[in-house]
């Protein structure tokens, strides 16, 4: 994306006669916050900020520490392309969350994933991801009717789902967001717009404008679009696999061309970090109690700890090098899903294989077998562990996790988790369908 400093932007809304300026954030659990301002405050909106009442934005301050100031990044400058013409042209930006003496907000995601950049540049390292964001297509908000009936990669003649995706990714390209391809997913009516790898901050960005433009999209289009882990029994559900790698000024520290898998040392400490870690990070990652309805065998979600080359059965894969593509060496972690906030997903990714570089954790043997076709003492014996079976264990496992601290810094971690098991208690006490079909008639 290119960058922009504050007479770019002041020019853009000048010669765009752009009427409106949205103000986006987050709040801890990855909601997209936003406020609007007119041009005239614009200028004093990148030099002292806007101030707003953070007691009601979820994981923010309590009444009596209210007062946040949201200061614009100039670089996320962008006309949204669905609020333009009519004389009304709306942009928006991100901003950084700051407190009244301007210091940064310790609540911010977007500040939690700067200071894990910040630890990976002082050790040399730009850190890239490329995420593929799985969604679905219903008919509206209330229920799962599909849209089409389409298989992996299948193109299904008059569906109304290959213009919603085409137009969702002229949106994000109008946007300065890089897309590499789209497809029919595996389930019907599931589709996947794959970004193009960015540094990490920007692709948080971009992930956020991702979900809301395919949103915008459908709605406009009188559809539904979910981002929802596990909507439809019986179907896989949407995954949101991180393919991640660290450059060294130009060159990508993932790559050795004398190993045999040209995947270099630190490739393989950082590795090794994400699958010693992964247990505890899983509430980040997988954050919602729907999302361990997802992370289980069978529908092709990863549930047991381990990496591989080929085999997707595997938490981690690490692609296969194409010869005279040294950047494109990266590795794989697939069991993320796109319901999660991308900030700090990525904050605890890079904090666990930055641990494994930094203490040289070993990483061992490639498990190339399908995983999920193993007995289970076949699985203890090469000491495969699973990922959490649901979002209480995910929360018992995090709530020890130095690591998760760290990357997320307390006021988050406390403040997330807290909501985490409010909603465990109100997913255990809930009374379902399934139980009264199931109970009722003969209890």
């Amino acid at each position: 994306m290119t960058k922009k400093d504050k007479e770019q932007v002041l020019k853009e809304v000048r010669d765009q006669n752009i009427r409106f300026i949205r103000l986006w954030f987050t709040d801890v659990l990855g909601f997209l916050k936003s406020f609007t301002i007119l041009p005239d405050e614009l200028d004093a909106a990148f030099e002292e900020g806007m101030g707003f009442d953070g007691s009601s934005i979820e994981g923010f301050a309590r009444i009596e520490e209210s007062d946040m100031v949201a200061k614009p990044d100039s670089d996320t400058f962008v006309m949204l392309p669905w609020r333009t013409g009519q004389q009304m042209n709306v942009a928006r930006m991100f901003c950084d969350i700051l407190k009244p003496d301007g210091s940064p907000y310790e609540g911010d995601p977007r500040y939690a994933l700067k200071r894990n950049l910040k630890k990976a540049a002082d050790m040399g390292f730009t850190f890239y991801v490329g995420p593929e964001l799985e969604y679905f297509y219903f008919k509206n908000a209330n229920g799962t009717e599909i849209l089409d009936h389409g298989g992996y990669f299948d193109l299904t003649p008059l569906d109304i789902a290959s213009d919603l995706r085409k137009d969702s990714i002229l949106a994000l390209e109008s946007m300065g967001i890089k897309v590499e391809y789209s497809h029919h997913e595996v389930a019907p009516s599931q589709h996947e717009i794959d970004l193009r790898y960015s540094d990490a901050l920007s692709m948080a960005d971009a992930a956020m404008t991702y979900r809301l433009t395919v949103k915008e999209v459908a709605m406009k289009n009188g559809v539904y679009a979910t981002f929802m882990p596990k909507p439809i029994f019986g179907q896989n559900g949407s995954g949101m696999h991180v393919h991640q790698s660290l450059f060294k000024g130009g060159n990508n520290a993932f790559f050795d061309p004398d190993d045999k898998y040209y995947f270099s040392k630190i490739g393989k400490n950082y590795v090794a970090g994400l699958l010693k870690y992964s247990r505890e990070m899983s509430i980040v990652v997988a954050q919602w109690v729907n999302s361990y309805k997802r992370l289980v065998p069978g529908y092709e979600a990863p549930v047991y700890i381990s990496w591989a080359r080929t085999n997707r059965s595997a938490l981690i894969r690490v692609p296969m090098y194409k010869p005279g593509k040294p950047n494109a060496t990266r590795m794989e972690y697939r069991c993320p899903d796109p319901a999660c906030n991308p900030y700090l997903a990525f904050a605890v990714m890079l904090a666990a294989g930055l641990r494994g570089i930094e203490n040289k954790y070993e990483l061992p043997d490639p498990i190339e077998e399908d995983i999920f076709e193993m007995t289970t003492d076949r699985r203890l014996s090469k000491g495969i562990k699973s990922l959490p079976g649901s979002l209480g264990e995910a929360i018992s496992l995090a709530e020890k996790s130095e690591l998760v601290r760290e990357a997320l810094g307390n006021h988050i971690f406390e403040k997330f988790l807290l909501n985490k098991k409010i909603e465990w208690d109100n997913y255990r006490m809930h009374v379902s369908d399934y139980e009264l079909e199931k109970y009722l008639p003969i209890l």
